[in-house]
């Protein structure tokens, strides 16, 4: 048997820890939403989302395809990344789960503003969007007949910490040159 220490066959003890990997999700602020065409293909787009109560909160226009893929079959995943978040980078988290569409006013007016204070409160991203949010206004151009709210339930998580994997290569580079001496 290999010893997986020194080398990268099953990277599974390098996952987040719990803790960890909610704090990259409550982090990241954007995410890759991932759905399948008509065909079974899989296609995804960076978007904003906010977290609440272990789901996964997005919005976007009826007439984008994931709409309409999501309509047909809600199965989907959603992918962070730490890169650009006070974490560091090299974490990820993959979720694997449902998407259902709301079209109900009181739930899009509840998210909009989620998204708009959670925009709000990035000035310092670099984003010369965030800088300048003003939140009310922000929720004004997001209220529009053709938008839709996504609620995404996570199934199933696949989480990685990079800095784990740095410490156990650093570790297994040790042995290699001990054992080379």
């Amino acid at each position: 048997m290999v010893d997986q220490s020194t080398n990268y066959d099953d990277v599974k003890q390098y996952r987040l820890s719990p803790d960890r990997e909610q704090e990259l999700i409550n982090s990241a602020g954007e995410c890759v939403f991932i759905w399948a065409n008509k065909a079974g293909h899989p296609l995804g787009v960076i978007t904003a989302y906010v977290p609440v109560d272990g789901k996964i909160w997005m919005t976007a226009t009826r007439e984008r395809v994931r709409i309409k893929a999501i309509a047909r079959d809600g199965r989907s995943s959603c992918v962070f990344t730490s890169k650009g978040t006070r974490m560091g980078g090299g974490k990820t988290v993959t979720l694997k789960g449902h998407t259902v569409i709301h079209e109900e006013d009181e739930t899009k007016q509840w998210f909009y503003q989620l998204l708009a204070k959670g925009m709000s409160m990035r000035p310092d991203d670099g984003n010369e969007f965030t800088k300048n949010l003003n939140p009310d206004l922000f929720v004004k151009f997001l209220d529009t007949p053709e938008r839709v709210v996504l609620e995404f339930t996570p199934e199933m998580s696949i989480p990685f910490d990079g800095d784990k994997m740095a410490q156990g290569t650093a570790a297994a580079y040790a042995q290699f040159a001990k054992e080379e001496s």
